[in-house]
């Protein structure tokens, strides 16, 4: 976390930005389109996760401006690569502020999402994550901020139940990416076993690193039942792949920073059997599929995330539409409101920004895809 200082100096870098890169265009509001900003890692090794959840925004708000926009005006998706560096999340919080967007959806991360979200709380913006789980996100007291998923506390416990009821899990190694993300929902999985279960190893590794052998051959001699896994697909592959080479056979269980077709890609057939927590699969509702159909027709295959970003943005322009205004405080007040059927379930927050229903399941890597596999 940085300290107020570090934030100032950011704030003001936002401004500095704003001024030496002459954003006249972006730094004024044009009365003839609102602004939504949309933020996550569009580079770098997680930004398959960044471009989903851009591409889900960006078709909700097509559709809208298909049939004539909002309140008369068109929408225009800001987009901005924060590198999921929690600096560099500020920095874009920032020029967003300058850039007058009315609303953001983001970011992915929630290393990013929460110094981020202190920027937008201090100019009153609203914004809307699909995909930071942490806890803390929400639990500030800042009213302009919502999460359309879940929360780490939640899918730990549904991980930790998962595995208290599998007796042949006695041992457990849990490994984690050091993020806040990672690290937040491996402390929640081990807080939810309740000391019931014997942690044989709890560690952190460095995200970016590509070789674990190291690391996985303590574990190893460990000989842990089980390996819990806080943190990314780009790691969690290589670590599922690497545990195979070695004779390390104790199944993986991770979360919703994992569940991506890219793991299954990196890990290969070493994949099967991992199970991971996420939400239910939501193709099978009709509403859904057609979504998904127009979806795969504009960008290809979509990402766990895609219709999380889809159904913040339209959360957003329905409560835009409903109010009528694109004041900030009377958006957030909008949303706190706001009852919705959206893709990927019912979308109704409570007073801390979150949903009311958590949407966790665990689900199994079998014959290299994702099946569903036990509910809570």
């Amino acid at each position: 976390m940085f300290s107020l200082k570090n934030y100032k100096a950011f704030y003001f870098f936002g401004m500095l930005i704003c001024i030496l890169v002459g954003l006249n265009e972006g730094c004024q509001n044009k009365e003839n389109t609102i602004k939504i900003g949309i933020a996550g890692p569009m580079s770098g090794d997680q930004s398959k996760m960044g471009i989903d959840e851009k591409n889900g925004a960006e078709l909700a708000i097509d559709e809208w401006n298909n049939r004539g926009g909002v309140l008369g005006k068109k929408i225009e998706l800001l987009v901005e690569d924060d590198q999921h560096d929690p600096k560099q999340a500020v920095v874009v919080a920032n020029k967003f502020v300058y850039s007058q967007v009315v609303a953001v959806i983001g970011h992915w991360n929630s290393g990013s999402s929460i110094p981020a979200s202190d920027v937008y709380h201090q100019a009153g913006i609203p914004m809307i994550t699909p995909a930071s789980t942490n806890p803390q996100l929400t639990e500030r007291g800042y009213e302009n901020i919502f999460r359309i998923c879940g929360r780490d506390d939640q899918q730990g416990k549904v991980s930790a139940q998962f595995v208290l009821n599998h007796n042949e899990y006695k041992k457990i190694a849990i490994l984690h990416d050091k993020s806040t993300y990672g690290q937040g929902l491996a402390d929640e999985f081990k807080k939810n076993l309740k000391d019931l279960l014997d942690i044989v190893y709890y560690g952190g590794l460095t995200q970016g690193e590509r070789d674990f052998r190291g690391i996985l051959t303590t574990l190893k001699e460990k000989k842990p039942d089980l390996i819990f896994y806080g943190g990314i697909y780009p790691e969690a592959g290589q670590l599922v792949m690497q545990a195979k080479e070695i004779g390390l056979s104790a199944p993986f269980v991770s979360g919703d920073g994992t569940f991506d077709p890219t793991f299954i890609k990196i890990a290969g057939n070493s994949a099967n059997g991992t199970f991971l927590t996420f939400s239910s699969d939501p193709s099978g509702e009709k509403e859904a599929a057609q979504v998904l159909d127009r979806y795969h027709q504009k960008y290809g295959e979509h990402g766990p995330y895609s219709l999380y970003a889809y159904d913040a943005a339209n959360a957003l322009l329905r409560t835009i539409s409903d109010i009528k205004s694109t004041d900030p405080q009377a958006l957030s007040r909008g949303l706190h409101k706001i009852q919705m059927k959206g893709t990927t379930g019912q979308i109704q927050f409570d007073s801390k920004g979150d949903l009311l229903v958590s949407p966790y399941v665990v689900w199994i890597v079998k014959e290299s895809k994702f099946v569903e596999y036990w509910k809570p």
